[in-house]
Protein backbone atom coordinates (compact mmCIF):
# COMPACT_ATOMS: atom_id res chain seq x y z
CA UNK A 1 0.00 0.00 0.00
CA UNK A 2 1.16 3.45 -1.10
CA UNK A 3 2.62 5.03 2.11
CA UNK A 4 0.29 8.37 1.88
CA UNK A 5 -2.53 5.85 1.24
CA UNK A 6 -1.67 4.01 4.15
CA UNK A 7 -1.14 7.07 6.48
CA UNK A 8 -5.09 8.12 5.30
CA UNK A 9 -6.41 5.16 6.15
CA UNK A 10 -4.60 4.99 9.90
CA UNK A 11 -6.41 8.86 10.35
CA UNK A 12 -9.39 7.62 9.27
CA UNK A 13 -9.53 5.01 11.67
CA UNK A 14 -8.29 7.01 14.00
CA UNK A 15 -10.92 9.82 13.61
CA UNK A 16 -13.76 7.57 13.22
CA UNK A 17 -12.42 5.88 17.08
CA UNK A 18 -11.93 9.36 17.87
CA UNK A 19 -15.44 10.56 16.78
CA UNK A 20 -17.39 7.33 17.61
CA UNK A 21 -16.46 7.02 21.34
CA UNK A 22 -16.35 11.17 22.07
CA UNK A 23 -12.54 10.56 23.57
CA UNK A 24 -11.36 14.31 22.45
CA UNK A 25 -13.02 17.54 23.72
CA UNK A 26 -11.99 21.40 22.98
CA UNK A 27 -9.43 22.29 25.10
CA UNK A 28 -8.48 18.73 26.43
CA UNK A 29 -4.69 18.26 27.06
CA UNK A 30 -3.85 14.64 25.70
CA UNK A 31 -0.60 12.63 27.38
CA UNK A 32 0.07 9.77 24.76
CA UNK A 33 2.00 7.35 26.93
CA UNK A 34 4.90 6.25 24.07
CA UNK A 35 6.37 3.15 25.56
CA UNK A 36 9.06 3.33 22.27
CA UNK A 37 6.81 0.76 20.41
CA UNK A 38 5.66 0.70 17.21
CA UNK A 39 2.04 1.25 18.52
CA UNK A 40 2.67 4.09 20.60
CA UNK A 41 4.75 5.59 17.83
CA UNK A 42 2.41 5.63 15.43
CA UNK A 43 -0.55 6.78 17.65
CA UNK A 44 1.51 10.10 18.62
CA UNK A 45 2.49 10.92 15.10
CA UNK A 46 -0.88 10.40 13.86
CA UNK A 47 -2.61 12.49 16.68
CA UNK A 48 -0.25 15.30 15.99
CA UNK A 49 -1.31 15.43 12.49
CA UNK A 50 -4.43 15.12 13.34
CA UNK A 51 -4.00 18.00 15.81
CA UNK A 52 -3.07 20.60 12.65
CA UNK A 53 -6.50 19.23 10.67
CA UNK A 54 -9.12 18.85 13.65
CA UNK A 55 -11.63 21.96 14.22
CA UNK A 56 -11.45 21.13 17.99
CA UNK A 57 -8.50 22.52 19.65
CA UNK A 58 -6.26 20.20 21.72
CA UNK A 59 -2.84 19.42 22.89
CA UNK A 60 -0.66 16.44 22.81
CA UNK A 61 2.19 15.69 24.91
CA UNK A 62 4.17 12.13 25.20
CA UNK A 63 5.06 10.73 28.40
CA UNK A 64 7.71 8.13 28.30
CA UNK A 65 8.56 5.68 31.10
CA UNK A 66 12.24 4.24 31.59
CA UNK A 67 11.46 1.14 33.86
CA UNK A 68 15.39 0.66 33.71
CA UNK A 69 14.80 -2.49 31.99
CA UNK A 70 18.59 -3.97 30.58
CA UNK A 71 19.58 -2.14 27.75
CA UNK A 72 17.45 0.16 27.65
CA UNK A 73 18.30 3.72 25.25
CA UNK A 74 16.08 6.41 24.65
CA UNK A 75 18.93 8.42 22.87
CA UNK A 76 17.42 8.58 19.64
CA UNK A 77 13.49 8.62 20.61
CA UNK A 78 14.77 12.17 22.26
CA UNK A 79 16.39 13.19 19.29
CA UNK A 80 13.25 12.23 17.53
CA UNK A 81 11.03 14.00 19.96
CA UNK A 82 13.61 16.96 19.89
CA UNK A 83 13.58 17.21 16.07
CA UNK A 84 9.62 17.22 15.93
CA UNK A 85 9.35 20.01 18.53
CA UNK A 86 7.06 17.56 20.21
CA UNK A 87 6.32 18.26 24.05
CA UNK A 88 7.64 15.42 25.82
CA UNK A 89 9.01 13.82 29.42
CA UNK A 90 10.88 10.78 30.36
CA UNK A 91 10.63 9.60 33.84
CA UNK A 92 12.54 7.01 35.32
CA UNK A 93 11.57 4.70 37.63
CA UNK A 94 13.39 1.26 38.58
CA UNK A 95 10.20 -1.06 38.09
CA UNK A 96 11.90 -3.52 36.72
CA UNK A 97 13.94 -4.91 39.55
CA UNK A 98 10.58 -5.09 40.89
CA UNK A 99 9.76 -7.12 38.50
CA UNK A 100 12.42 -9.49 38.30
CA UNK A 101 12.42 -9.70 42.03
CA UNK A 102 8.48 -10.22 42.69
CA UNK A 103 7.77 -12.75 39.76
CA UNK A 104 8.23 -16.38 39.95
CA UNK A 105 10.64 -18.40 37.85
CA UNK A 106 9.02 -19.75 34.59
CA UNK A 107 5.93 -16.90 35.27
CA UNK A 108 4.94 -13.92 32.76
CA UNK A 109 5.88 -10.77 34.18
CA UNK A 110 3.17 -8.90 32.35
CA UNK A 111 0.76 -8.53 35.18
CA UNK A 112 2.84 -7.17 37.70
CA UNK A 113 5.06 -5.08 34.87
CA UNK A 114 1.25 -3.06 33.80
CA UNK A 115 0.36 -2.59 37.17
CA UNK A 116 3.64 -1.10 38.29
CA UNK A 117 3.63 1.16 34.99
CA UNK A 118 -0.05 2.34 35.26
CA UNK A 119 0.44 3.21 38.71
CA UNK A 120 4.08 5.73 37.42
CA UNK A 121 1.51 6.62 34.58
CA UNK A 122 -1.34 7.83 36.43
CA UNK A 123 0.86 9.45 39.26
CA UNK A 124 2.76 11.58 37.19
CA UNK A 125 -0.22 12.57 35.06
CA UNK A 126 -2.39 13.76 38.04
CA UNK A 127 0.71 15.28 39.83
CA UNK A 128 1.33 16.94 35.91
CA UNK A 129 -2.65 17.83 35.21
CA UNK A 130 -3.32 15.30 32.71
CA UNK A 131 -6.97 13.87 32.43
CA UNK A 132 -6.73 12.18 29.18
CA UNK A 133 -4.58 10.10 29.23
CA UNK A 134 -4.00 7.77 25.41
CA UNK A 135 -2.20 4.01 25.10
CA UNK A 136 -1.46 2.86 21.66
CA UNK A 137 -3.71 -0.13 21.98
CA UNK A 138 -5.17 -1.21 18.22
CA UNK A 139 -8.27 -3.90 17.57
CA UNK A 140 -6.17 -6.63 17.14
CA UNK A 141 -5.26 -5.80 20.98
CA UNK A 142 -8.32 -5.88 22.01
CA UNK A 143 -10.01 -9.03 20.48
CA UNK A 144 -6.85 -10.86 21.71
CA UNK A 145 -7.34 -9.59 25.01
CA UNK A 146 -10.82 -10.60 24.89
CA UNK A 147 -10.32 -14.50 23.60
CA UNK A 148 -7.63 -14.26 26.38
CA UNK A 149 -10.50 -13.61 28.80
CA UNK A 150 -12.72 -16.02 27.81
CA UNK A 151 -10.48 -18.89 27.39
CA UNK A 152 -8.29 -18.72 30.17
CA UNK A 153 -9.80 -16.62 32.88
CA UNK A 154 -13.28 -17.66 32.41
CA UNK A 155 -14.80 -13.57 32.20
CA UNK A 156 -15.67 -11.52 29.47
CA UNK A 157 -13.93 -8.14 29.03
CA UNK A 158 -11.24 -6.57 26.93
CA UNK A 159 -9.53 -3.28 26.37
CA UNK A 160 -12.23 -0.58 26.12
CA UNK A 161 -11.92 2.23 23.72
CA UNK A 162 -12.68 4.56 26.18
CA UNK A 163 -12.90 4.15 30.03
CA UNK A 164 -12.94 5.93 33.17
CA UNK A 165 -9.62 5.07 35.45
CA UNK A 166 -10.25 2.83 38.60
CA UNK A 167 -9.48 6.03 40.63
CA UNK A 168 -11.80 8.26 38.83
CA UNK A 169 -9.26 10.68 37.94
CA UNK A 170 -8.38 9.80 34.31
CA UNK A 171 -9.96 8.94 30.93
CA UNK A 172 -8.59 6.58 29.28
CA UNK A 173 -8.55 6.68 25.82
CA UNK A 174 -7.49 4.33 22.53
CA UNK A 175 -7.65 6.25 19.65
CA UNK A 176 -6.28 3.32 17.26
CA UNK A 177 -9.12 1.12 18.47
CA UNK A 178 -10.33 1.08 14.62
CA UNK A 179 -6.72 0.41 13.27
CA UNK A 180 -5.08 -3.32 12.23
CA UNK A 181 -2.12 -4.52 13.70
CA UNK A 182 -0.59 -4.88 10.35
CA UNK A 183 -1.21 -1.48 8.77
CA UNK A 184 0.66 -0.43 12.17
CA UNK A 185 3.18 -2.45 12.09
CA UNK A 186 4.33 -1.23 7.85
CA UNK A 187 3.77 2.70 8.84
CA UNK A 188 6.05 2.62 11.52
CA UNK A 189 8.58 0.41 9.42
CA UNK A 190 8.20 2.76 6.74
CA UNK A 191 8.57 5.75 9.11
CA UNK A 192 11.34 4.49 10.93
CA UNK A 193 10.73 4.89 14.27
CA UNK A 194 13.10 4.29 16.52
CA UNK A 195 11.74 1.43 18.00
CA UNK A 196 13.27 0.34 21.57
CA UNK A 197 12.24 -2.98 22.21
CA UNK A 198 10.90 -4.66 25.10
CA UNK A 199 13.59 -6.70 26.78
CA UNK A 200 11.23 -7.88 29.89
CA UNK A 201 8.43 -9.23 27.72
CA UNK A 202 9.79 -10.15 24.66
CA UNK A 203 12.40 -12.85 26.06
CA UNK A 204 9.07 -14.91 26.75
CA UNK A 205 8.42 -16.79 23.58
CA UNK A 206 5.56 -18.34 25.14
CA UNK A 207 3.19 -15.96 26.34
CA UNK A 208 -0.43 -16.84 25.42
CA UNK A 209 -1.07 -14.04 23.54
CA UNK A 210 1.45 -15.20 20.65
CA UNK A 211 -0.92 -18.09 20.81
CA UNK A 212 -3.77 -16.62 20.72
CA UNK A 213 -2.58 -13.97 18.24
CA UNK A 214 -1.64 -17.24 15.65
CA UNK A 215 -5.39 -19.23 16.43
CA UNK A 216 -6.99 -15.91 15.42
CA UNK A 217 -4.81 -15.22 12.04
CA UNK A 218 -5.46 -18.97 10.76
CA UNK A 219 -8.95 -18.50 11.63
CA UNK A 220 -8.51 -15.18 9.30
CA UNK A 221 -6.64 -17.11 6.65
CA UNK A 222 -9.95 -18.88 5.95
CA UNK A 223 -12.33 -16.21 6.49
CA UNK A 224 -11.04 -12.23 6.44
CA UNK A 225 -14.11 -10.93 8.28
CA UNK A 226 -13.32 -12.71 11.51
CA UNK A 227 -11.34 -10.66 13.32
CA UNK A 228 -13.44 -7.65 12.48
CA UNK A 229 -16.61 -9.73 13.63
CA UNK A 230 -14.48 -10.25 17.04
CA UNK A 231 -14.73 -6.65 17.48
CA UNK A 232 -17.86 -5.82 16.67
CA UNK A 233 -19.36 -8.31 19.24
CA UNK A 234 -17.53 -6.47 21.80
CA UNK A 235 -20.11 -3.36 21.19
CA UNK A 236 -23.11 -5.93 20.15
CA UNK A 237 -24.00 -7.61 23.95
CA UNK A 238 -27.11 -9.91 24.07
CA UNK A 239 -27.43 -9.95 28.00
CA UNK A 240 -30.61 -12.03 27.68
CA UNK A 241 -28.50 -14.37 25.78
CA UNK A 242 -25.41 -15.13 28.23
CA UNK A 243 -25.53 -16.56 31.33
CA UNK A 244 -24.57 -13.59 33.90
CA UNK A 245 -26.79 -13.18 36.87
CA UNK A 246 -26.02 -9.90 37.30
CA UNK A 247 -27.78 -8.74 34.49
CA UNK A 248 -30.22 -10.87 34.18
CA UNK A 249 -32.66 -12.04 36.90
CA UNK A 250 -33.32 -16.14 36.01
CA UNK A 251 -34.78 -16.59 38.96
CA UNK A 252 -37.67 -13.97 38.30
CA UNK A 253 -38.37 -15.41 34.84
CA UNK A 254 -41.28 -18.06 35.58
CA UNK A 255 -42.85 -14.95 38.01
CA UNK A 256 -42.84 -12.65 34.98
CA UNK A 257 -44.31 -15.87 32.81
CA UNK A 258 -47.17 -16.17 35.44
CA UNK A 259 -47.84 -12.78 36.02
CA UNK A 260 -48.32 -12.03 31.92
CA UNK A 261 -50.07 -15.47 31.38
CA UNK A 262 -52.30 -13.71 34.37
CA UNK A 263 -52.69 -10.78 32.52
CA UNK A 264 -53.69 -11.81 29.10
CA UNK A 265 -56.57 -14.56 30.77
CA UNK A 266 -58.08 -11.42 32.26
CA UNK A 267 -58.10 -9.66 29.25
CA UNK A 268 -59.91 -12.76 27.65
CA UNK A 269 -62.15 -12.47 30.50
CA UNK A 270 -63.22 -8.84 29.88
CA UNK A 271 -63.69 -9.30 26.62
CA UNK A 272 -65.93 -12.62 26.95
CA UNK A 273 -68.01 -10.56 29.00
CA UNK A 274 -68.02 -7.53 26.68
Amino acid sequence: MAHDKLEKKLLRNLGRSISDYNMIQSGDRIMVCLSGGKDSFTLLQLLHKLKVKAHVPFDVFSFTLDQSQPGWDDSNLRAWLSERHYDFEILTRDTYSIVMDKTPEGKTTCSLCSRLRRGNIYTWAEKNGFVKVALGHHRDDMIESLLMSILYSGAMRSMPAKLLSDNKKHIVIRPLAYCREDDIAEYAEREQFPIIPCNLCGSQENLTRQKVKKMIADLAAENPKIPGNIYAAMGNICPSQLADHALWKFNELDDELEALVQTVSTVDLLKTAQ
